[in-house]
Parts: C-alpha cells; structure tokens; sequence
C-alpha cells in the first residue's frame, strides 16, 4: 500500500516535469506568461488566414500582394480589409509566417476585382481615346498622316511636352529622309574634308546667282503638321476601356460636322455663306441667334457660325503645285469726287490671261487656306477692268415731322378709301393740319403744287438718283429749282387730295422706284 503511494506520486511529478519542459522547449507553444493578448487570430476578408504571435501583420499583408502581383503582367486590384482578434491563452498553436502570407495570397485570388492593363491615354481636345500600347498609339497617328503622306516619308513620334510639370507625351512629325541624312552627317558620312571642301567653297563663291528654272522646283509635298493639340498620358485601365486600332483608326480620321466660326469679308452675302459652307439656310439661322431670317442684314467684321465636315484630328500640309490657268487682273478704280459712292460706271471691260505658276499651297485637310506664288510666268496678259466710282458719302434721311403716329406702312394694304391704290408707295404719319414738315435730305426741289392724288406735293430731287416726295400737304413754302437743306421747313401737313385724314404722305424713290423709308431714315 505504502509502495503504491510512492507510486502514484512519483507518476504525478513526471507528468509536471514533462508538461514544464514542453512549455520552454516545444516551438509551437506558447509560453505561459501573462502579459495580456499573446494569441491572434487574423481574419482576410472575412476568411481565417491562421494564428499569428504578433498583432501588427500589415508586413504580412504587404508580402501577400506582392506574391499575388508577381503572378501577373499587369496591375491587379484586391479587396485586403484585414481584422486581428487577440487574446491570452497559457498554450496555444500559432501559424508561421509564410502559411499566413500564403493563405492571404489565396484569399486575395478570389477576391481579385480585375486586372488593370498598362495602356495609353490620346486626348484630341475634348475627344479621348484609350490604347493598349505605344506602338498601337504611334500607328494611330501614322494613320492620321497617311492620307496624305501616300509614299510614307513621314512618320510620328512621342517626346515629352516641355510645357507641362507632369509626364505628359506630345507628338513630333519627322521627315524619314531628312532625319537620315542628319544622322549621316553626324556620324561623319559624306563630311567634305580638304581640298575639296575648299574647291566647293570656292565655286559657289563664284557661282553667279540664276533665277530658278520650273524644272528647279521639287513638286510635292513639303511639310505636315497635326492640326490639333495631342496629349497622351500612360495609365492603367480595364480591357473594356480599350479601343482595338482599326476602330480607335476610323474614329479618329472619320469625318463630322464641326461648328466653326466664319468671320464675314466685303462683298459677302447670307445665301453666298450657307452656299459655300453646304448649309441649307434654315439650317444657317437656326444656329445663329442673330439672324433673324434670310434678309437679315450682316456687317464685315460679323462672326457667324457655320459647321464643316472635320476628323477629330486634323492635318495641316503644304504642297508645292505646278500648274497652269487662267486668271483676272485686279480691278482698276478711277475715283471720282463729283460722285456719290453709290455711283459706278465700267470704263474698260475686261479680259482673261494665261500664266504658269508654282506655288506653296497650304490645306487644313482637304481645304485649301493658303497660297503663296513662287515662280510665275505669264504667257498671255490679262486686261484689266477699269471702273470709275464716286468718293461721296450719299445723303442720309431725316423723318420729315415731328412727333405724328405711323398710320400706314409701306407696301400691301386694303385701300383706305375708293380709288387709292391697294399698293401703298410710302408710308404715313397721322397729325394735326399745319404741322411743320421738313426736308428729309438736302437737295432741289423739282416740283411743288397740286399732284393727282397726292394734293399738294412737293418732290426733292438729292442728285445721286434718288427724290423724296411730301404729299397731302395744306401749304408749300417752296418752289421748283429751289435748294434746300436738311432739315429745312417746306411745307405744313394737311389733308389734301385723296386723303382719310389729316396726315403727311412721305415717299423715297431710287432709280426711280419707290422704297421702304423705314429702311432709310437715321
């Protein structure tokens, strides 16, 4: 009995020893001291990723993300919300650090939102496009010039903007052959040494100056430019964003109306504008707030707005032309001061010469905007037109009264009494008999008295083919060959002739043709 109690103790030490030495010795357990939470459990996205010793394992979280982006070609984006649950236990398993990283890594595969690829932004003012490459973006833009540049002697480059703080590309148009002999010349090839450096210096010294022949001139194209600001930026995006080249080539070159600014010049015309510019004129009006319809008048100096058909990038070339045509001398103007501006005769018609030019003519796309003549050679003259023309400023119009209401307005009307004309000649202002009635315009008076019709009546004849008449008149003040000045009294109102009331008939006649006075009168 006594034995078996020794026993029994015996065993129970040997149990405390081994459960001692496992505490310090074993390396997944943890020792048993109490310091507070000394056990974390961390959790990934809602996932348990195992138990970790410390509670900061942001490292670990780091050190997944790079295992799972080592794995791809391009930027991968995750969801990470990590939670750490901690506390104190006397023994325990913890997780090692690469078991803990790697179920994160696994953890972040799943919850992998997508995959951002490596592409390039182009923006062409307010129109962008996203490609998968720069090589796809340079062949974008060499598309652009190929259009034009039919034999590819031009090609397009990235360089930097040096006007911008960030990383932003802009493009650069080299001349292939030019960029060739450049970098020949630096290399050393075709480098003049020697004597016949010196031999060539000395025969262009003396060679004389001779104007260049036709044949001289190199025919073709000479330069491109795009004709719109290019910015491409590098970035990150989703496959759907991207634009596969064929389709990013036609969206970029396709042309579409564009709304522009037309600015007009002498000699301009509404209908000549929508005509030129392939706009219906409703159209025209519709977008120009300012006009009112297709008589509306326009002033040199104007902005009008007008659409014409563009790409989203435009092209701006040069090409030197030979060519042959007929064409116009300037006009010739005799001046005369005797003469109101309004008046013109043609004293010489005139007649079409011959020439052969190269020129420097310059397009934005397809449009022609600009011509500069190098060499011209005229195998017939032209005769020019010569055209007298007056210098004086023509007279303006007053309104004959003062005061008086506007009773009927010039052109179609119902006759206001039997026998007057449905056909209105002028316009009338209702007032009371005797008021003053003056002249609109300086000028001679070439009749005053009693008109059919109009009752008393006084015409005034202003010298550069137009008169002015004053009917229904009480009293004339003036007589025929008389000169008056603008402003003058001539007469009182009254309510002679064919008449309904008192009132002042006025009329303006041109080339012998009555016209609306309202159009005229300041």
């Amino acid at each position: 009995m006594k034995n078996t109690k020794k026993v029994k103790w015996a065993a129970v030490k040997g149990m405390g020893m081994a459960i001692i030495v496992s505490a310090f010795f074993l390396p997944c357990y943890m020792k048993p001291v109490n310091t507070g939470n000394n056990m974390f459990y961390v959790t990934l996205n809602g996932v348990a990723v195992g138990c970790s010793a410390v509670e900061d394992v942001e490292e670990y979280v780091r050190k997944a993300r790079l295992k799972v982006a080592g794995e791809r070609d391009s930027l991968v984006m995750v969801d990470a919300d990590v939670s750490v649950e901690g506390e104190e236990v006397w023994f325990g398993k913890v997780d090692s650090e690469k078991t803990i990283v790697s179920n994160m890594a696994e953890v972040m595969r799943a919850s992998e939102k997508e995959t951002l690829h490596r592409s390039y932004t182009v923006k062409v003012n307010d129109f962008t496009i996203n490609l998968s490459s720069s090589e796809e973006v340079l062949a974008l833009l060499d598309a652009v010039l190929g259009k034009y540049d039919t034999e590819g002697n031009y090609s397009a480059r990235l360089v930097l903007d040096p006007s911008r703080e960030l990383n932003v590309l802009t493009t650069q148009i080299v001349n292939k052959e030019e960029e060739q002999k450049k970098e020949e010349a630096e290399n050393g090839f075709y480098r003049e040494i020697g004597a016949e450096a010196s031999m060539n210096q000395a025969f262009a010294a003396i060679e004389p100056d001779r104007e260049k022949e036709f044949a001289d001139y190199e025919l073709g194209l000479i330069s491109l430019a795009y004709g719109d600001m290019v910015e491409v930026v590098e970035a990150y995006l989703p496959a759907e964003e991207l634009t596969p080249l064929p389709e990013a080539i036609d969206q970029v070159t396709k042309e579409q109306e564009k709304n522009k600014i037309y600015e007009v010049v002498s000699g301009d015309t509404l209908s000549q504008i929508a005509e030129d510019n392939g706009l219906p004129m409703d159209k025209l009006i519709a977008m120009n707030p300012t006009i009112e319809d297709e008589s509306s008048t326009i002033r040199v100096g104007d902005e009008i707005i007008v659409t014409s058909p563009e790409p989203e990038l435009s092209v701006i070339r040069q090409e030197q032309q030979y060519y042959e045509e007929d064409y116009d001398a300037d006009i010739i103007y005799v001046d005369n001061d005797d003469w109101y501006t309004t008046e013109r005769v043609t004293r010489q018609e005139p007649s079409a010469g011959h020439r052969k030019v190269v020129a420097v003519v310059s397009y934005r796309n397809d449009t022609e905007t600009d011509l500069e003549i190098q060499k011209e050679e005229v195998t017939m003259e032209a005769v020019p037109k010569i055209v007298e023309r007056g210098t004086k400023t023509p007279p303006s119009y007053i309104k004959p009264i003062s005061g008086g209401r506007l009773s009927s307005g010039f052109g179609r009307r119902n006759a206001p009494t039997k026998g007057a004309s449905s056909y209105h000649k002028g316009i009338d202002w209702a007032t009371p008999i005797g008021t003053a009635v003056m002249a609109s315009c300086d000028g001679t008076v070439t009749r005053a008295g009693w008109g059919s019709g109009y009752g008393y009546v006084i015409y005034i004849d202003h010298g550069d083919g137009r008169q002015t008449r004053y009917g229904h008149l009480s009293k004339i003040l003036v007589k025929a060959g008389q000169k008056v000045s603008q402003g003058q009294k001539i007469a009182l109102s009254g309510n002679t002739g064919r008449s309904t009331g008192p009132h002042v008939h006025f009329e303006i006649l041109i080339g012998g043709s009555q016209v609306n006075p309202l159009n005229y009168l300041s």
